[in-house]
C-alpha cells in the first residue's frame, strides 16, 4: 500500500474500544490521525484542522453521523472532504440516506482494520486522481488561451471555439472547495457539456452537486455553464466577423435559435442586434 504518511484521518466514533483500535492502525500505518468521541468535536476539529478524510459512525449520542455529514458538506471549508461511514446498520434505507447526504463510502460493522484501510486508499486515489486530472484540463485550457493570443482572427469554427477561451477575467468565483467544478467547465464549456458531464468529473451526483453549487454560489452548475457560455459568445461577435451561427456551434450550441434565445434572456438583445450596439470597446458592459 503506497505511503500515507502525509494524510491527515479524523476518526469520530463514540465507542472507545474501536476508536482506538482504528487510530491505532491508521497510526502504525502513516497516517496523522484525530480521534473523538461525539459528533460536535467531530464537526469542531474538522473545521480546525481539515483533514483528508473523515471516518464516522451514525449512532451516537447527542448528534448522529448524519446530522454530522450535512453540517459538514454546508462548510466551504469542509465541503469536499471524503467521508466514510462506519455503523452497525446497514439497511437499504440506511445506505440510500447516507450516500443523499454526500457519503462517499459506507462500511458495515463489524468491520476489519484491512477493509477500512482499502476504503480511505479508495478514496484517497479517487481524490487525487481528480485534483490530478483537472490540472491538467486547466493546463491545457491556458496553453489555448496562449495559442489563441498569438495567431490571427480568421474564418472557420474551430479558430471561432479556441478565440473563446481569450478572455483572462474568470467569471467564477473564488472558492477553492469548487476550484474542480469550475476548473472542468472552464476547460470544456464550448464542448456542450451538461450538469451530468460536470458531475461525473468531480465524482458527486449530479442532485448532490447542484446543491452544492447552489449553496455557495447561488446559481446551479447549469447557470455557471451558460454563464461562461455568454462571455465567451461576447467575446467572439466583438472580436471577429464570424456569424452568428458559427459562433454558437463554436460555443456548444447544436440550434442556433436556441444559442440565440438564451444570449437574448442575458442581455436583452438578440446576439446580431447586440453587436452592432456594442462594438469591441474596453468598455463592454459586464454581463453574467
Amino acid at each position: 500500500m503506497m505511503s500515507e504518511s502525509s494524510k491527515k484521518i479524523l476518526v469520530i466514533e463514540d465507542d472507545n474500544v474501536t476508536r482506538n483500535l482504528y487510530l491505532k492502525g491508521l497510526e502504525a500505518k502513516g497516517f496523522d490521525t484525530i480521534g473523538v468521541d461525539n459528533g460536535l468535536a467531530g464537526i469542531q476539529q474538522a473545521q480546525k484542522r481539515i483533514p483528508d478524510l473523515v471516518i464516522c459512525d451514525i449512532t451516537m449520542p447527542d448528534m448522529d453521523g448524519y446530522s454530522v455529514l450535512t453540517t459538514l458538506r454546508e462548510d466551504p471549508l469542509t465541503a469536499i472532504i471524503p467521508f466514510i461511514f462506519l455503523t452497525g446498520s446497514s439497511t437499504r434505507a440506511d445506505v440510500r440516506k447516507a450516500m443523499e447526504l454526500g457519503a462517499d463510502d459506507y462500511l458495515s460493522k463489524p468491520s476489519t482494520l484491512e477493509e477500512l484501510l482499502r476504503a480511505i486508499a479508495i478514496r484517497l486515489k479517487k481524490q487525487a486522481t481528480l485534483q490530478y486530472w483537472c490540472n491538467i484540463q486547466f493546463e491545457k485550457a491556458a496553453k489555448s488561451v496562449l495559442v489563441d493570443n498569438t495567431t490571427a482572427i480568421a474564418g472557420g469554427v474551430a479558430v471561432a471555439s479556441r478565440e473563446a477561451n481569450i478572455p483572462s477575467k474568470s467569471i467564477f468565483p473564488y472558492i477553492p472547495q469548487l476550484k474542480e467544478v469550475f476548473d472542468f467547465i472552464e476547460a470544456h464549456y464550448h464542448e456542450g457539456i451538461t450538469l451530468c458531464d460536470v458531475a461525473v468529473a468531480v465524482g458527486y451526483s449530479p442532485a448532490y452537486l447542484t446543491n452544492r453549487v447552489a449553496k455557495q454560489t447561488g446559481e446551479t452548475v447549469n447557470c455557471w455553464i451558460v454563464k461562461r457560455r455568454m462571455a465567451g459568445a461576447r467575446f467572439l461577435l466583438q472580436n471577429n466577423n464570424q456569424t452568428v451561427e458559427k459562433i454558437a456551434k463554436a460555443l456548444g450550441y447544436q440550434d442556433v435559435s436556441h444559442f440565440s434565445r438564451q444570449f437574448r434572456q442575458h442581455h436583452g438583445l438578440p446576439p446580431q442586434a447586440w453587436r452592432k450596439e456594442y462594438p469591441q470597446s474596453s468598455e463592454t458592459p459586464c454581463y453574467t
